[in-house]
């Protein structure tokens, strides 16, 4: 029988304190160029998300490919580099075959209309909490928020949201659609957003959707700031200042904190840089505020 080193070879020799394995064991297979074809099944290797091509498009001034999985499930990621096939790296280029002319779109993958003026503000109104979640909203959906005539409005926080509802009024044909942040079972935000649809005039008016994000900073995508995934920041410190202080960045006063989201929120291209929890929301906001008004 054979000696169970001979059975099961150390790949990286018997000596801990060498410089690691052979050098052809280093060595990654390099990535083949591989046209984005439709139907052809394809896995983001970041994600583990596997589906077959439907799209290339422009989406925000930057080529896109879009997978569906077995489900129907769809989403996009950025052509190129980074996707797999058979266990094999390969980096997607445009398709051989022109595509026909995609429709253009705007940063949250709604067709964009070009020329178009900014519809007169409806009174219906979207409400967030404070200004990065506004500056993220307007980002990624300001194109479909200004065709539709919609305003989104800070509340500088939300234990004040049920006085702030009274005084709005809420009513058919004046809606309103509330994000709210970290709103899980059992939370302060959970219970505010209770109050809130017992008062007259909300049903039907008023709808409060939110994230589980302590910070909508947590609803940008990491991989877009190069981590894994955002920091655990322990109950007592303040997120923004521990979340900027374990990436290493400034944190000392308001300024640093300003200019670390204006950091964050570069990276933010379309909605797919944003975290499904929070862009769907979103959607069914705008979907809220708009549908049946004139």
């Amino acid at each position: 029988m054979p000696a169970p080193s001979d059975r099961f070879p150390d790949r990286y020799g018997s000596d801990v304190l060498s410089s690691g394995p052979p050098a052809h064991h280093r060595r990654r297979p390099a990535a083949r160029e591989l046209p984005a074809q439709r139907d052809l099944v394809v896995e983001e290797a970041s994600t583990g998300f596997t589906g077959a091509i439907t799209r290339v498009e422009k989406i925000a001034g930057e080529l896109v490919v879009e997978l569906e999985d077995g489900r129907g499930r769809r989403r996009t990621f950025p052509l190129g580099p980074g996707f797999m096939i058979d266990g094999r790296p390969v980096a997607l280029t445009r398709p051989t075959a022109a595509p026909a002319p995609a429709r253009k779109r705007s940063a949250s993958g709604s067709v964009y209309v070009e020329g178009a003026k900014a519809r007169t503000a409806r009174a219906s109104r979207i409400w967030v909490e404070g200004t990065h979640d506004a500056e993220l909203v307007q980002k990624v959906w300001g194109h479909d928020l200004r065709i539709e005539g919609i305003v989104v409005e800070q509340l500088e926080g939300a234990d004040h949201l049920a006085e702030r509802v009274r005084e709005f009024g809420p009513a058919p044909g004046r809606r309103l659609g509330i994000l709210v942040d970290h709103l899980v079972p059992g939370s302060k935000e959970s219970r505010i957003a209770a109050e809130v649809m017992n008062l007259p005039g909300a049903r039907g008016n008023v709808t409060v959707l939110g994230h589980p994000y302590v910070d909508v900073w947590q609803a940008v995508k990491p991989a877009r700031v190069g981590i894994r995934e955002w920091p655990h920041i322990p109950r007592g410190t303040d997120i923004k200042v521990g979340t900027l202080a374990a990436l290493g960045w400034p944190h000392e006063d308001m300024a640093d904190i300003g200019l670390g989201w204006k950091r964050i929120l570069s990276t933010v291209r379309s909605y797919a840089d944003v975290e499904p929890t929070l862009s769907g929301r979103i959607e069914e906001l705008i979907d809220f505020v708009t549908v049946d008004q004139g």
